[in-house]
């Protein structure tokens, strides 16, 4: 039996979204329960054997400062969810809310695993090839050195092992050009330490990838640093969405693209069916001492089941244990520079 500690405040929809995603969850998993955290009214008509309740007197909005979410929201629905996983009671938590905040908060009191220095954001991009590729940072970490990129190579290779794609996934490290020379310094320092990794067997590095590995389906993971992954998500985001836009303006000019629109039915559902970002939802925060996944904040509750089905994969399959071996066995190439641990 494995356990789900859920902000059910968090999200542009809070309660009406993932109370009804636990739900529906809890009906698929006979060996699932969940720990529902929210206030006192929002949780009162919600009931299910394998569910319990604790209430939280306050919520992390959306745009509280982190300041207030961190400092001053001490029973704030978001941090007790994340207590629940530091005291035991829960294997990993879900919540919708406050990126920042939620960051901050787990990183207060998770704390960080030995050898790293910031924990990143992980999450899945669909590519060509039928699959997903694995990207971090996604925007946790604005400003990165190569050792943090390393580190979240170790750990992100741990993720991919447990989503199925076996013992030693390839790595790449996104770049503007796959020759050992491009880049700035810090990609190229980098690149250094990503194939020192790869000789002494702790990652299977592919090489420097591009913007349009990522949807190829080149590798099955690509780290970069929190601003450029960042951008490369909210693009692609934006892609996804201009095509549907497109398709349905195009189908809708006059009768006869209608009519075809019609025939093509079947591929159009097919292609956006590929292109629904929902069906990714769930992004892991990697590098704390316990489990923690990122919904997003506009899901619904497909798509916030989705962010629960990875928080339960990752507790059954012991990810967070996978990610300590990893972690230690690069522990020599981990470590940051003096000056900057000093720091």
């Amino acid at each position: 039996m494995h356990t789900i500690a859920v902000d059910c405040m968090g999200g542009d929809h809070g309660p009406a979204v993932t109370l009804a995603a636990c739900r529906q969850f809890l009906d698929k998993h006979a060996q699932a329960r969940v720990i529902l955290v929210g206030t006192q009214t929002a949780l009162a008509d919600f009931s299910h054997p394998r569910a319990e309740r604790v209430f939280a007197t306050e919520v992390v909005a959306m745009d509280d400062p982190l300041e207030v979410a961190l400092r001053k929201k001490k029973d704030s629905s978001m941090r007790v969810a994340i207590e629940q996983v530091k005291s035991g009671a829960a294997h990993a938590a879900v919540s919708a809310g406050n990126t920042g905040a939620l960051m901050a908060i787990s990183r207060y009191v998770l704390k960080t695993l030995d050898g790293i220095e910031r924990p990143a954001i992980a999450a899945q991009i669909p590519n060509s090839r039928g699959g997903a590729t694995t990207v971090l940072d996604l925007g946790a970490n604005v400003d990165c050195l190569p050792e943090h990129l390393l580190q979240f190579a170790v750990m992100g290779s741990a993720l991919v092992s447990v989503l199925g794609g076996g013992e030693a996934p390839s790595v790449g490290l996104l770049n503007i050009g796959e020759e050992a020379i491009k880049g700035n310094e810090m990609i190229k320092q980098t690149g250094e330490l990503l194939r020192a990794a790869a000789a002494a067997g702790d990652l299977n590095f592919f090489g420097n990838v591009e913007g349009d590995d990522i949807c190829a389906g080149t590798v099955d993971l690509v780290v970069c640093d929190g601003f450029v992954g960042n951008v490369a998500l909210k693009t692609g985001e934006g892609v996804a969405s201009m095509i549907g836009s497109f398709i349905k303006q195009e189908f809708r000019r006059n009768w006869w693209t209608m009519a075809m629109g019609l025939l093509a039915r079947p591929v159009l559902m097919a292609i956006k069916a590929r292109l629904d970002a929902g069906q990714y939802n769930g992004g892991a925060l990697l590098g704390l001492r316990g489990l923690v996944f990122k919904s997003h904040g506009s899901a619904d509750i497909r798509a916030f089941g989705y962010a629960l089905e990875r928080a339960y994969d990752a507790a059954r399959h012991d990810l967070l244990d996978r990610v300590k071996v990893r972690v230690a066995h690069a522990a020599p190439l981990l470590a940051l520079p003096a000056v900057v641990s000093q720091a």
